[in-house]
């Protein structure tokens, strides 16, 4: 009981501390009587400049951090369920290529910040469409071909992405989406947040409501079917939550690696593998992760870091070991 409490308020805990950790040093009091300004009658005692920081650019930057680690980390969960492989991360059927190459596509056309976000979202989507189309057979989509399918759709768009950053000018598109593709949540505003979150929220939803069938649908097909389970409906619902929080989280981040994989992970170590448990605690450590690594992100240098370096230097060695630790046998 503690520790789902402790997992509960974890997150929001985080949150809070993210909003007076930066550059510019807000006292909790005063981070407290600004939010409530926002909500209330408070006459204002502040400078402005203080709570533009607090409000536009620390706040919608901790709401996206936390929504995208959650996000990310219940989607590995589920996937690491429904393929019963404790390597696979979200975008195992190719999304985060596809948006990556949305994105890249819309910097090379000098389109605005939500064009970038609508194509990245866009091709993530279509992505994932090929790699389910390509795996069917039979009016089945066996776990080994969704795998192969997704290798293949990854491959070809991120050729299509290198391709993109070999036309790309290299004095200003080519920066641009490299610094893209390493991930960062410093474009982030209350619009931004807005248009993401709902998306992430539906995605994460539904994979809460079948997470009792994801027991299931871990013991294998066959075992599945024969308790009353509609695999290729239920394959097919995991995969549409999981694309849509996935496609949204890359649209706006960049392409975050590691939080999928690793988080999922922990989560187990925790609360178990019985994923009416998992993935609530997925969706707690995945985001209490992102944050932390966020704030590492904007404070630990003169330069903000891309969270897509933090997240490989810190998931790797903790998955190099789990490894050691289990021996190779996922538990």
């Amino acid at each position: 009981m503690i520790r789902r409490a402790i997992l509960l308020a974890m997150p929001f805990l985080l949150l809070f501390l993210s909003l007076f950790v930066g550059r510019l040093d807000v006292g909790p009091g005063d981070v407290l009587r600004i939010v409530a300004a926002q909500l209330l009658p408070i006459q204002r005692s502040w400078p402005e400049s203080v709570e533009i920081i607090v409000v536009q650019i620390r706040l919608p930057r901790a709401l996206m951090a936390m929504c995208v680690g959650a996000g990310l980390s219940i989607s590995g969960a589920a996937f690491q369920g429904m393929f019963r492989n404790p390597l696979v991360s979200p975008d195992v059927l190719g999304v985060s290529a596809a948006s990556g190459f949305g994105a890249a596509l819309a910097i090379l056309l000098s389109r605005s910040t939500l064009e970038l976000q609508v194509l990245a979202l866009g091709f993530g989507l279509a992505g994932v469409a090929i790699t389910y189309l390509l795996a069917r057979v039979y009016q089945t989509t066996p776990v080994l071909m969704l795998v192969l399918s997704g290798v293949v759709v990854a491959a070809f768009f991120s050729a299509l992405l290198s391709g993109a950053k070999y036309v790309a000018d290299p004095e200003s598109k080519l920066p641009a989406i490299t610094y893209w593709l390493l991930g960062s949540f410093n474009a982030a505003t209350l619009r931004t947040v807005v248009t993401v979150v709902p998306a992430i929220a539906v995605g994460t939803i539904g994979l809460l409501l079948v997470s009792w069938k994801l027991n299931l649908l871990s013991m294998g097909d066959e075992e599945a079917r024969a308790l009353g389970v509609r695999t290729e409906q239920l394959k097919a619902a995991i995969i549409v939550c999981t694309t849509l929080i996935t496609a949204a989280a890359v649209s706006t981040s960049g392409v975050i690696g590691w939080v999928g994989l690793v988080m999922p992970h922990m989560a187990r170590t925790l609360v178990g593998p019985d994923h009416r448990r998992l993935l609530p605690a997925a969706l707690s450590v995945g985001a209490s992760y992102l944050l932390v690594i966020d704030g590492v992100a904007r404070t630990a240098v003169a330069v903000e870091i891309p969270i897509g370096i933090l997240t490989a230097i810190v998931g790797a060695p903790y998955f190099a070991y789990l490894l050691r630790r289990t021996s190779g046998t996922w538990q």
